[in-house]
């Protein structure tokens, strides 16, 4: 054992408290340039931009629990970039770039793992739109391709390829798919935000949002009221409920989103595998852990709940998949909460109320954008309101003119 390490062990001076990670809370000022509601991976990653890259420190992230406690600590951690459309495809291969390079970026490991992603088709015509997928992937540089059974079996030797009596007739390989500490990358982006002066409040609930002629003027919490010059709104799960208190509604519908994890199990499995008829994905952990997550709850909920009926449908599936996974012990499951709009993509940029910009809708697909959606919001606040080429096709507005982009069908395990 070396001997710094044992030193360490047995005392109560360890050398990390000479310099913490985040600092210790403070009061609420009375006005900030910058008013982020939200202390998700999102929240923070916007902060980190604004102080990082435009100079903007006078920020205030407010955060009614704690540090990356909602939706970031309740996905499966998965990156990818294998969407439908050239929209969508383009957002998060970008994402995926920020990805790979964030623990140096960050000084701070991230834990991020390339494992690749296998998507099953069982049918002609998943066949037909995983052909499609494939292209566009290619045509804006992301590595997917469209994979054969032999293939399939080379890759993942335990996989049953029959399953459910649904043989698998090729698959959809994404050498980009990847999984990154959720913890981790919140943690990151919050010190780094706060080491260059932004101020992170947590239990520091949102109560009211200010507005006179139009434009936000300060927004009221548990702790007292502030004023802003402008408020990006982050709050998966919650979208709805604190645009309402802005004054204006948001075309979305919260579901519960459940997963679970298995107790850890010896190396078997590499890449992240999931079928588009069985509504399941299943990968497993660097630890050893085998993860399980599906669709959505089929009814609306603010609920974070676990519930037998996904608890034994899952399981079935992940056996279908893999029957040796029978004999394997569940350790734990959760739920989060997901803003869905109707053509299951994500809205960013302008509100109705002046300097109130928007972080939502995000469905199943939250954690992989958190780094570009940071940079992307950041740079909207920066300019005043120029929305970024990248996130235009996601404004709100795109519901009223009929400009959807439709992802639906581009889940880990479909909808």
């Amino acid at each position: 054992m070396p001997f710094s390490l044992l030193k360490y062990g047995l005392t109560n001076d360890y050398p990390f408290e000479n310099d913490m990670d985040l600092p210790v809370p403070t009061d609420l000022k009375r006005h900030y340039d910058v008013v982020i509601i939200g202390g998700g991976g999102h929240g923070v990653a916007t902060a980190y931009y604004l102080a990082k890259y435009h100079g903007i420190t006078n920020v205030a992230i407010l955060e009614k629990g704690y540090l990356g406690g909602g939706n970031t600590a309740r996905n499966t951690a998965v990156i990818r970039s294998n969407y439908l459309t050239s929209e969508g495809v383009k957002f998060y291969s970008e994402s995926v770039k920020l990805f790979q390079n964030l623990s140096n970026e960050f000084d701070f490991n991230i834990m991020y793992s390339s494992r690749g992603q296998l998507t099953l088709a069982h049918t002609d015509a998943t066949v037909r739109s995983f052909r499609q997928r494939t292209e566009v992937n290619k045509h804006f540089g992301g590595r997917t391709e469209l994979i054969d059974p032999q293939q399939i079996r080379e890759l993942v030797p335990t996989l049953n390829m029959n399953p459910a009596d649904l043989p698998i007739l090729a698959g959809l390989w994404h050498m980009d798919g990847a999984t990154a500490r959720h913890d981790a990358v919140a943690w990151g982006y919050a010190k780094g935000a706060t080491q260059r002066g932004v101020e992170l409040h947590q239990l520091t609930e949102v109560t009211n949002i200010n507005t006179e002629n139009g434009k936000v003027v300060s927004v009221e919490t548990n702790r007292g009221t502030v004023g802003c010059g402008a408020v990006v709104q982050a709050v998966a799960g919650h979208s709805s409920i604190v645009a309402a208190m802005a004054g204006f509604r948001m075309p979305l519908t919260s579901y519960p989103l459940q997963a679970m994890v298995t107790t850890p199990v010896k190396p078997f499995l590499d890449p992240l595998v999931s079928s588009s008829a069985l509504h399941c994905y299943v990968q497993q952990t660097g630890r050893g852990e085998i993860v399980f997550g599906g669709g959505s709850d089929p009814y609306p909920l603010y609920n974070t709940r676990s519930t037998l009926d996904l608890k034994e449908s899952l399981i079935a599936s992940a056996i279908e998949m893999f029957p040796f996974m029978a004999n394997f012990k569940l350790l734990r499951q959760w739920a989060g909460t997901t803003d869905m709009t109707s053509d299951y993509s994500p809205i960013m940029g302008l509100s109705p109320v002046e300097n109130y910009y928007l972080d939502a809708g995000w469905g199943t697909w939250g954690f992989k954008a958190t780094p570009i959606c940071g940079k992307s919001m950041a740079e909207l606040v920066a300019s005043g309101g120029k929305v970024p080429d990248l996130i235009a096709p996601f404004s709100m507005d795109r519901f009223d003119a009929f400009r959807q982009v439709n992802e639906m069908g581009a889940t880990a395990a479909s909808h």
